[in-house]
């Protein structure tokens, strides 16, 4: 029987980078079209959602979202949730209509494919670079001023899995402060289960979403007051929902 379940996760990890690859190829001029002024970047986050979808219901995922509060189409907004899967990402996009730019580490333009798309789509950051950590922002706040919303995971990266919710950096809290645009947290509560960094793990089923209140900060100054209470608060309403999802 652990033969068999080996043999399982072999094909299905195989399966998913299969899934990752094949729309991409098959749209190829479209997104590459899409990429080549930044004012087009809406018709890439259309079929950007269409190749996430098409990974998880591929993979025998689907998802139920619970909201608490509805986003306004043409608003900016920063958007949060826990990182423990590869599926984060494609869960991300399905979910959010509204069109968004990740901000995300370097590491993964290396990844074929996928990687040609993400740097020139991405906010990349070298997490070991402060001068790598100011650009961000730069590029971000022109991101925004053409309508757009941002995403950041702000653990910063995959915790261990035995962590429930990592520590969170600051880097999204002071960018919503300084841009005076709302935080929208999400849970993510079966990422991990369904398809984790551990390579014999895994299986297709649902992923449950939690789209809490938004967390406001207009007329709040980005100092370090601020932006630890939006942490901690963020950190907090992440963190009570995993528990409630256990």
């Amino acid at each position: 029987m652990r033969i068999l379940k080996g043999i399982f996760w072999i094909l299905w990890r195989v399966w998913f980078y299969i899934l990752i690859a094949l729309p991409i190829i098959v749209m190829f001029p479209f997104l590459f079209v899409s990429i080549l002024r930044e004012k087009w970047y809406p018709y890439f986050f259309i079929m950007a959602r269409i190749w996430a979808k098409f990974i998880l219901y591929g993979m025998g995922f689907y998802y139920k979202v619970e909201t608490d509060q509805e986003l306004k189409p043409h608003e900016s907004y920063v958007f949060i949730a826990n990182h423990t899967s590869m599926t984060d990402i494609m869960l991300m996009l399905a979910v959010v209509r509204n069109p968004f730019v990740f901000v995300g580490k370097k590491e993964l333009a290396k990844i074929p494919l996928f990687g040609f798309f993400y740097k020139r789509t991405s906010i990349m950051v070298d997490r070991g670079s402060q001068k790598s950590r100011m650009e961000v922002f730069e590029r971000a706040q022109r991101r925004l001023h053409q309508g757009l919303s941002i995403c950041i995971f702000p653990e910063g990266g995959v915790p261990d899995e035995s962590i429930l919710l990592d520590e969170f950096k600051d880097g999204a809290f002071r960018m919503a402060l300084e841009h005076q645009i709302p935080i929208v947290p999400l849970t993510f509560a079966d990422n991990k289960k369904r398809l984790s960094y551990t390579f014999f793990s895994g299986s297709p089923g649902m992923m449950r979403v939690k789209i809490h209140p938004f967390m406001e900060t207009k007329d709040r100054p980005a100092d370090k007051k601020e932006i630890k209470e939006l942490r901690e608060k963020a950190w907090e309403t992440i963190h009570n929902q995993l528990q409630l999802f256990q």
